[in-house]
């Protein structure tokens, strides 16, 4: 079974001060079995990463490596995410008080029926109470 992973796990991964054991598992269990993202990942990803060269916390060679690693990924971008951008993802973020941002994640594991990998308290306090099963 393949999961929806979001930018928190991702980052988590990418940053090696902030990678566990944890997340290794489940990212080599990305890289066995694939994952799903919505459309707004790759953007949400490559936007924190030029915020990290631009504060100085790496350089733009780590920006660029790292979104070259991850292109490497089985990772399959949600044709689907901006469909349902003002229905079920903006009745889940007005539900659980997340930003639309969040709530796709949320609404593409509900509809392919997937557990999420997330990091984020209140996305995953919100998968919880949407009874999508959580990893991460």
């Amino acid at each position: 079974m393949s999961l929806v992973l979001d930018s928190s796990v991702t980052l988590a991964w990418v940053y090696a001060d902030e990678t566990t054991d944890a997340i290794r598992v489940l990212f080599d269990r990305v890289n066995d079995r694939g994952g799903w993202v919505p459309a707004i990942w790759r953007l949400e990803v490559a936007n924190i990463l030029e915020m990290g060269v631009r504060r100085g916390r790496t350089d733009a060679a780590f920006r660029d490596a790292s979104l070259a690693d991850l292109a490497l990924l089985p990772i399959s971008l949600d044709p689907e995410t901006d469909l349902h951008a003002w229905d079920a993802t903006a009745r889940l973020a007005a539900r659980h008080r997340l930003t639309l941002y969040d709530a796709c994640y949320l609404e593409l594991a509900r509809r392919r029926g997937l557990p999420l990998a997330s990091l984020d308290r209140e996305l995953r306090t919100a998968a919880t109470a949407e009874c999508v099963s959580l990893l991460g």
